[in-house]
């Protein structure tokens, strides 16, 4: 089996959750640049976590034999301090040229605020301008009033829907989502938002067709194998193997392969590499 998580915040976890995730059979993955958990108080802060989605994190994942990707871009929740934002976004153009950046995102709304919004708008330019698609966050709170917000700012924006991912959705937003023409985002996490079992209900009831899971697995309570878990569900309620690789594999391939950029081909690794004289191994431990 392979699996391509769309949607995982690497940044936040371990060198055993890669192997964890190598193991279950994750071959390639998209790190959206998102909120680190307390504010950023400088346009360098961004820079050098930009710097490390498209540096240090991309050969350490390597290190386990999975492709990274990444999406670069101001996430909705700082879209609201602007002492920085205007800052940050003169930045974004720098590394939406790198290897390996797939998408703008995450990029949305948060709490709804026009500030996020005039954000979005704005971003949803660049990424005209650069020719990439968009990776879209969905608000925690009012979700579906949040989401027809979002529909309706693609749509004034002239944005093509099949290359936008509107993500974190549920029961009651898929609907809209997927008749807009928009790709629809399901974050599979173990307490809140989206179980696997219930993503299985929804692709009974709604198919395969521009639809993605992920794990998101980020700083909080989460988990980096759900996409795996997804599968077995999958696999339980009687899907076909051709139906599984359509949605872990072949569905993220197309849609962030209308970057240009997606790098699939298997990697080969050493564990002693280092990357600015560091590597994942410790001590005197030796491996290839």
């Amino acid at each position: 089996m392979r699996i391509f998580d769309p949607h995982v915040h690497m940044t936040s976890r371990t060198t055993d959750d890669y192997e964890a995730m190598a193991a279950s059979g994750v071959k390639a993955i998209v790190e959206p640049a998102f909120w680190l958990g307390q504010p950023r108080t400088s346009v360098g802060s961004f820079v050098d976590y930009f710097s490390s989605l498209i540096g240090w994190e991309r050969f350490r994942a390597a290190q386990f034999g999975i492709r990274h990707h990444c999406t670069i871009g101001l996430n909705p929740k700082e879209a609201n301090d602007l002492a920085i934002r205007d800052e940050v976004l003169a930045v974004l153009p720098r590394y939406l040229e790198k290897d390996g950046v797939v998408a703008v995102g995450e990029i949305g709304f948060d709490s709804m605020t026009s500030a996020e919004e005039e954000a979005f708008v704005e971003q949803l330019a660049i990424a005209r301008e650069h020719e990439l698609p968009v990776l879209v966050h969905t608000p925690h709170r009012d979700k579906e009033a949040g989401t027809r917000r979002t529909l309706e700012l693609l749509e004034e924006a002239d944005f093509p829907p099949g290359q936008a991912v509107v993500d974190h959705n549920n029961e009651l937003t898929v609907g809209m989502v997927l008749e807009s023409g928009c790709w629809a985002g399901f974050s599979i996490y173990p307490f809140t938002k989206m179980d696997e079992h219930r993503m299985v209900r929804i692709l009974e009831e709604h198919g395969l067709e521009r639809m993605l899971v992920n794990s998101a697995a980020d700083w909080g309570i989460s988990d980096p194998l759900k996409v795996a878990k997804t599968v077995a569900a999958m696999q339980e309620a009687g899907f076909s193997e051709d139906d599984v690789d359509r949605l872990v594999w072949l569905n993220p391939c197309e849609f962030f392969g209308q970057s240009g950029r997606l790098e699939l081909e298997e990697v080969e690794y050493d564990r002693a590499e280092t990357f600015a004289g560091s590597s994942v191994l410790r001590g005197e431990r030796v491996e290839t």
